[in-house]
């Protein structure tokens, strides 16, 4: 009865993917949540809120990049899964996600090896200052314990999300972020634990998240089932989970490319007041492409599922009302931050200082923003119907080859706005490009499938 309900390749598309995506955009809130809580109570510590954000900021690189590891194994599996399932070939499905959680285990293991090993000089590396190092130290060390905990969680949701159970994967960040709003105030505040405090409390929080993720994926709810016999890794599988999560690997590793460009020219032509200022509008951003990032991974199982049914005429009007809808999203929340930013900055702190500039850099850094509702859906799409290769150049295209290369050049002649500007410039070119590519290699042959 489940798997009847749960077929995708009958009934109303828009239905399937809005069911998926109500509950996935609350989730993918809530998960942003984890880091967001912890920089708002960090942005009001009494006296040294400023530095504290500034060190915050210097380690959201390394989190990126845990987080990249993550969507690895995650977003790489559960796309193979959902097609696997179209196919009737539950079996395959259930070693692909095995094969999937031993990987997020082994490298789990492995990154909290290396970060304890290297992490000062890391986070040297990575723009810290001589008044930010000690705050970056402090919050990373803790944070490392929980690295196994989060590819867990977030890894393994992807599978409970590939089945269609939207709503379950909603509560498995849902009981982690309540759980870090209450233990956050009381660690960084009642316990005088600072940024020490921020970091237990995410530790917690995921470690409680993965926890509910594992009960649920070797329940009797779940249609497919992680077993113990397909921890065994079978190089077929492994092979395709890095092939086809390298796209969602990249997206991560490019955030955190960008992220260290971005700090270390700030540093150079602003100081830790400008660093602290990027770090409020990555926290910003993150909220504000959740309803169109949201759009676009609820339309992957979908997409993926039909694909492997071979009804290519429904994959193709999922892409075309998946792209209306997350546009339309994007618009909105543009028009929202363009009218009123300093609402948004002064969630984050009350410095007239960094209200200032921040709302200049606010400006310039979001112009064009809705145009990432097109390098959302065609990234992907390329990711849910199994294509590695257009999935992992659309990750590489904005951040390494347009944004990076500018935040470094455009500074030398226009000064420190350029850092911001990149970000725009990239949003029309990358969001463009990624959307063409997408329609004239991937959309062509689903029409020539359907001839």
């Amino acid at each position: 009865m489940m798997e009847t309900k749960n077929n995708f390749a009958v009934g109303s598309i828009p239905h399937h993917i809005m069911s998926i995506a109500g509950p996935m955009i609350v989730a993918q809130l809530i998960n942003v949540l984890y880091n967001i809580i912890d920089r708002i109570y960090i942005g009001r510590i009494p006296h040294v809120a400023t530095l504290a954000m500034g060190g915050l900021g210097i380690c959201l690189p390394i989190i990126s990049i845990v987080m990249a590891f993550a969507n690895l194994f995650g977003m790489g599996g559960s796309p193979l899964c959902s097609i696997a399932r179209g196919q009737g070939k539950n079996d395959e499905a259930e070693e692909i996600m095995g094969n999937s959680f031993a990987l997020l285990v082994l490298f789990g293991i492995l990154l909290t090896l290396i970060g304890f090993v290297f992490r000062k000089d890391i986070l040297w590396a990575f723009g810290a200052s001589q008044h930010t190092i000690s705050y970056a130290l402090d919050y990373l060390t803790i944070y490392l314990i929980g690295t196994v905990f989060v590819l867990i969680g977030l890894g393994m949701n992807s599978f409970i999300n590939a089945q269609g159970f939207a709503k379950t994967g909603m509560m498995t960040v849902l009981i982690g972020a309540i759980l870090n709003i209450i233990l956050d105030p009381l660690f960084i505040f009642v316990f005088n634990m600072n940024v020490k405090g921020a970091a237990l409390a995410t530790v917690i929080s995921q470690f409680i998240s993965a926890l509910w993720t594992l009960q649920f994926l070797t329940g009797k709810k779940t249609i497919l089932k992680l077993k113990k016999k397909y921890f065994k890794l079978n190089f077929k599988y492994v092979k395709r989970i890095f092939s086809l999560g390298t796209a969602g690997f990249m997206m991560g590793m490019t955030n955190s490319i960008v992220t260290i460009v971005c700090n270390s020219t700030l540093q150079s032509y602003g100081g830790d007041l400008y660093v602290a200022i990027m770090t409020i509008i990555n926290s910003i951003r993150e909220i504000a492409q959740l309803p169109g990032q949201g759009m676009a991974n609820a339309c992957q199982p979908v997409l993926g599922y039909n694909y492997g049914a071979k009804e290519y005429k429904r994959v193709l009007y999922g892409i075309q009302f998946v792209t209306i809808v997350a546009f339309l999203m994007m618009l909105f929340i543009w028009l929202i931050i363009t009218l009123f930013p300093e609402i948004f900055i002064h969630i984050f702190t009350h410095n007239q200082k960094m209200l200032t500039y921040g709302t200049t850099a606010l400006h310039l850094y979001f112009f064009g923003f809705f145009m990432m509702a097109f390098q959302m859906v065609g990234q992907a799409t390329a990711v849910g119907l199994g294509k590695s290769k257009q999935a992992i150049f659309f990750s590489i295209f904005r951040k390494v080859i347009i944004v990076a290369p500018l935040t470094i050049i455009l500074p030398k002649f226009i000064g420190i706005n350029g850092v911001f500007i990149a970000e725009a410039v990239s949003n029309f070119i990358g969001g463009g490009a990624c959307y063409i590519t997408m329609w004239f290699t991937i959309g062509r042959k689903l029409k020539t499938k359907i001839a």
